[in-house]
């Protein structure tokens, strides 16, 4: 009896599940369209629909196709892999703190991304496809100092350490990155501003197609491996006596998490607390179970950067708000609610 009450427990929340995450890709939907008709010159729903099936004018292809959808469609990548990359943070850290922007990945990226277009006029086609292996490098980078400067030899990695050496190293960077931008020139000094800000700059097909791989083939990599984080959360001692190797697993799925962090913000800029909202938003909804808070966070995440993108170009047109400023407005009271929760 106690077994088939475990079974149909484990099946209702299975269920719960889907219906959540079922719900939030209907939410998706409807911010995705929302975008569509969203913008300095308006397009009615029925000039987008139009539009998709050939019918619309030049100019209503042209803000369709070339400036609105491609910002959409990065909106969703940049949330779903933030948002994962928190997830896979505070699964192997077992700290419900941990987050990307946080622990300094995004800074480390962003340091990269800003010593590379300071050096090089961005408009070429070959630096779109290389930006985010560079940010990879300089997250990979920060990373592993942040590693290193965590780890103790006889008590290994503490939550509490590594998020506070990841705060002293983000700080670091970030006053590098000030005293690096004294020496451009007024026009890239506009632009890096703004990425700073967390305004997503790369808004047409290239940038889709720069991240568009990092993000299909990460999150499946990530999905498959959920198991395995169920497994780590349990602790260390735990993990390892199921057969589990801890030390290398953990590095796996800390460099996937880099990857999808620094991917997004080589084409996003500075957008912080996805990957802290996105995770505890889809597990207070489905549960710590990884299998579905992972694709649960990944909707979150999505959802969130789509619905802040299209605040920031609705709210004060024909000006708008970089969609890291709406993403912090969002998720700093959230983050001081956590502080003053956790023990």
């Amino acid at each position: 009896m106690k077994t088939a009450d475990v079974l149909s427990a484990s099946e209702n929340r299975l269920r719960r599940g889907l219906i959540v995450m079922a719900i939030l890709g209907v939410l998706i939907i409807i911010a995705f369209i929302i975008s569509m008709n969203t913008g300095y010159i308006r397009l009615s729903p029925l000039d987008v629909l139009k539009t998709l099936f050939g019918m619309g004018t030049e100019k209503q292809s042209l803000i369709l196709y070339q400036f609105r959808l491609p910002r959409i469609v990065i909106a969703l990548l940049i949330g779903a892999g933030l948002a994962v990359s928190g997830c896979i943070m505070q699964g192997i850290s077992r700290n419900a703190l941990a987050d990307p922007g946080l622990l300094g990945i995004n800074a480390g990226a962003g340091l990269m991304v800003m010593l590379f277009i300071s050096f090089y006029p961005t408009t070429a086609a070959a630096p779109v496809y290389l930006l985010p292996v560079l940010a990879l490098v300089g997250a990979g980078l920060t990373a592993a100092l942040i590693y290193s400067l965590a780890y103790k030899r006889h008590e290994g990695i503490s939550p509490t350490r590594l998020i506070l050496t990841g705060i002293a190293v983000a700080a670091g960077i970030s006053a590098a990155m000030i005293v690096l931008t004294l020496r451009l020139d007024p026009n890239k000094y506009q632009f890096l501003a703004t990425w700073l800000a967390g305004s997503i700059w790369g808004s047409n097909w290239k940038f889709v197609l720069a991240l568009l791989p990092w993000i299909v083939i990460i999150l499946p990599f990530v999905f498959f491996k959920a198991r395995v984080m169920n497994v780590l959360s349990l602790g260390d001692q735990i993990a390892s006596g199921l057969g589990t190797s801890v030390e290398r697993e953990r590095l796996v799925l800390l460099i996937a998490a880099v990857a999808l962090a620094a991917s997004s913000v080589a084409v996003s800029g500075g957008i912080g607390f996805v990957g802290l909202i996105g995770p505890h938003l889809a597990r207070r909804l489905v549960g710590p179970k990884h299998q579905l808070l992972l694709p649960a966070s990944a909707l979150a995440g999505a959802l969130l950067v789509i619905v802040a993108d299209t605040l920031g170009r609705w709210i004060l047109q024909p000006s708008e708000i970089p969609t890291g400023i709406v993403v912090a407005v969002i998720g700093a009271p959230y983050f001081l609610y956590l502080l003053a929760r956790s023990k």
